[in-house]
């Protein structure tokens, strides 16, 4: 709104009105009020859960050091993660641009899936809506934004060219847009590769595109689906996914925000894309959310976000490194989810290779990963994994996990310079 009251007001030369027309200055204001928003309204949220649920207090008196057992303590605080994203997103963003609106189709659309859920869950049904259901969500979606990119005339990248001057090399970009299939490559030297390149064997160089566009609609879809799930694993700790997606959002906002400045883009020979400086603005509304939503989420937590928050925190991960051609860097950007999703599934494949032997097998003394470490093993059970010895705080879990997020972004952020 402020973006385009700017435009309308620039001609009376109203003094300060200028600065919000500066990327810069959007995306600080949305961090300053989304963290403002989420702070806020989740005071009043908790209450209004209590007197909702007849619960009271957020946590009985005697608190369990390891956190596993969870009393006490309402859900579904991922509405006020959406609203503290969703409102300074429409007050500082641009709402022409197709990234931007992508973004907050994403929180909508994941935040009502995850709504439903938690609802289902409330009315008694533990297992909450069907994971079926919750799969063909995602995948719809995922092709939704998959074919939008496809076909928008705003998601187009200008890629590097590269002269040879003499003993020196300069870098320039090509002075027409085109729409591409190019992405991001970590410690590649080209760094960038083409989706149409992997249909070389076509002897039509139109069935190459078309194949590598398809190819890009379903890439897509995984990812979303891959990296949502991953983040509603994560999400089993006061303040784990909170803090590790703040930190991953973070980074997304350094390669957002590079991207999206020509120079800057030229300087560390990244592709520009024109309009993803926007995404900036949105990023900071994420992060501020999610760092005010932790003055209640850490531990002992007060709230918790529910797949409302968890899905649409995923989601919205996952599209962003797509629409800035960055998704090939999540495995390691988002190495802590992609560790919880591998976990939970060598869990299950391990126990009924066990189960077909009459045996109780396990890798981990529980999964998703991170409730291997406050959990003890069970008696007549094999484990693969024993260690390690004492069980640990949640706090001690949580941080460590926090740790290990910043680690993998300093890598990702590195990954631009090391080819």
């Amino acid at each position: 709104m402020f973006y385009y009251l700017n435009q309308y007001l620039k001609e009376f030369d109203i003094p300060g009105m200028g600065m919000f027309a500066y990327v810069s200055f959007r995306s600080l204001m949305a961090l300053i009020v989304s963290l403002i928003i989420s702070m806020w309204a989740g005071e009043y949220f908790i209450k209004y859960m209590h007197k909702k649920t007849l619960i009271e207090g957020a946590r009985s008196a005697d608190i369990d050091p390891y956190g596993v057992q969870k009393k006490d303590v309402p859900s579904m605080g991922g509405i006020v993660i959406l609203a503290a994203i969703l409102v300074p997103a429409l007050l500082f963003g641009s709402l022409s641009n197709v990234y931007v609106l992508l973004l907050i189709a994403t929180a909508l659309f994941f935040g009502m899936l995850g709504f439903i859920d938690d609802k289902i869950k409330l009315k008694g049904n533990k297992d909450g809506l069907s994971p079926k259901f919750k799969m063909l969500g995602q995948l719809l979606f995922g092709c939704i934004v998959g074919v939008t990119l496809w076909l928008s005339p705003q998601a187009v990248v200008r890629e590097n060219v590269v002269e040879e001057i003499g003993v020196e090399k300069m870098v320039y970009h090509k002075s027409e847009a085109r729409k591409s299939t190019v992405t991001t490559v970590p410690f590649c030297k080209n760094n960038n590769i083409d989706y149409y390149e992997l249909f070389g064997f076509l002897p039509s160089g139109k069935a190459k595109r078309a194949c590598g566009w398809l190819f890009f609609v379903l890439f897509t879809t995984i990812v979303i689906t891959a990296v949502s799930n991953g983040a509603n694993l994560n999400d089993g700790m006061d303040g784990m996914c909170a803090g590790n997606s703040a930190i991953i959002g973070t980074a997304l906002g350094i390669l957002a925000y590079v991207s999206g400045h020509v120079q800057y883009a030229s300087y560390l020979n990244v592709m520009y894309i024109p309009g993803s400086e926007e995404v900036v603005v949105f990023l900071c509304a994420f992060v501020g959310a999610l760092v005010g939503f932790l003055w209640y989420n850490v531990y002992p937590a007060k709230v918790f976000m529910g797949d409302t928050g968890s899905l649409a925190i995923g989601g919205i991960i996952a599209v962003t490194a797509v629409v800035i051609h960055k998704e090939l860097l999540l495995p390691i950007l988002c190495g802590i989810f992609l560790m919880e999703s591998v976990s939970v599934m060598v869990q299950v494949y391990y126990a009924k290779k066990g189960n077909k032997r009459g045996e109780k097998w396990r890798v981990f003394k529980r999964a998703p990963f991170h409730d291997h470490y406050r959990h003890k093993m069970e008696p007549g059970v094999k484990y693969l994994i024993k260690g390690p010895k004492g069980l640990l705080f949640e706090s001690m879990i949580t941080t460590r996990f926090w740790i290990v997020t910043i680690l993998l972004a300093a890598i990702t952020i590195i990954t631009l310079k090391i080819r």
